[in-house]
């Protein structure tokens, strides 16, 4: 099969490579899927480059976790029903050396997701990363035990891969308004696009000002957060006593919080990562999101496709920060 694939963590033009690699089997509870579309997250992109570890996980990594394609066989224990069936994938490269920038992958049957047949296939490459954590924040119990239904909800990045879908899930279950932090006029609208009811630039000297006249919403609010480092002094300003504060990301790892709003206010502070969720929020962001599929109710923010060829310019790309959107490599 035809792979793209790293041996040392570096710049992605000095070390992704572009070769033939032997086909994958199943083995007992697996299936193997031909790909179609692999997706880009800015976590493959810090894998490569060894911003958290020089060390390589594995002699060789096949990157990316998201991707989207046909299951075409099937291992001991796994309905031989499933063979031909359009999938989208989760945590393909999350503890393992081969993702999905290749033509084929193996991996536990849990992990490719029946994909509607109303849905496009680059869109099934968009799903894993992206829309399972802006599910699973946005359908986090608050710290009152309560939903976003009624609520203020504030998405980070409201533009972004992650923040796009949020926006649209808090919309759906019934926040009360919707409000997106963006950076351009190209990036609020579409934010808007997705159901956000006021965008704010976060650049101003005072993006808070907007906000702080309270528009509608019982309760704390929420603030789904993609850069604590960054946004931690503007979160702990708006956010209402109970409110929640919902982390998935930071753009540094040492940062300082204010210890007198948090205590002050009650809020609630609370960290996760997707690839950690358990196995019921899992299955319970799996139902949510296939059911919205079905019904054609979701927007999927694909800002550039390209070849795997090109799987270098993809990770530049990514890193450079300035994609209102997934990217995603189309599989020849």
């Amino acid at each position: 099969m035809q792979a793209a694939f790293y041996e040392r963590t570096g710049a992605a033009a000095d070390v992704l490579q572009l070769a033939e690699l032997p086909d994958p089997q199943p083995g007992p509870g697996e299936l193997r899927v031909r790909l179609r579309w692999s997706g880009v997250n800015p976590s493959d992109v810090k894998s490569r480059t060894g911003l958290r570890s020089a060390a390589m996980p594995f002699p060789q990594v096949v990157p990316h976790s998201d991707g989207m394609g046909v299951v075409d066989a099937v291992g001991a224990g796994v309905p031989a029903s499933r063979i031909g069936q359009r999938v989208w994938l989760w945590n393909a490269a999350w503890g393992r050396p081969f993702g999905t920038a290749a033509q084929y992958v193996v991996l536990p049957q849990a992990q490719a997701v029946a994909l509607p047949d109303n849905v496009a296939d680059d869109a099934g490459a968009c799903l894993g990363i992206p829309a399972l954590t802006a599910l699973h924040a946005v359908l986090m119990a608050g710290s009152d035990g309560a939903s976003v239904a009624g609520q203020r909800v504030l998405v980070g990045g409201g533009a972004g891969a992650v923040g796009h879908y949020a926006v649209q899930f808090a919309r759906l279950l019934g926040a009360a308004q919707v409000i997106a932090t963006t950076s351009t006029p190209e990036k609020a609208a579409l934010a808007r696009a997705a159901g956000a009811g006021l965008t704010v630039d976060y650049r101003q000297a005072d993006a808070a000002a907007p906000l702080r006249e309270g528009p509608p919403g019982q309760g704390g609010g929420r603030i789904i957060e993609l850069d604590l480092a960054a946004n931690a002094t503007l979160d702990l300003d708006l956010l209402r006593p109970g409110g929640d504060l919902v982390v998935y990301g930071s753009g540094a790892s040492p940062f300082e919080l204010p210890f007198y709003p948090l205590i002050a206010k009650n809020l609630n502070l609370r960290f996760f990562i997707v690839y950690h969720l358990t196995v019921a929020d899992r299955e319970r962001a799996e139902a949510a999101l296939t059911g919205w599929l079905r019904q054609g109710a979701l927007q999927h923010n694909i800002a550039q496709r390209l070849p795997l060829a090109q799987i270098a310019q993809a990770h530049d790309a990514v890193a450079q920060g300035r994609l209102a959107g997934k990217l995603v490599l189309s599989i020849p």
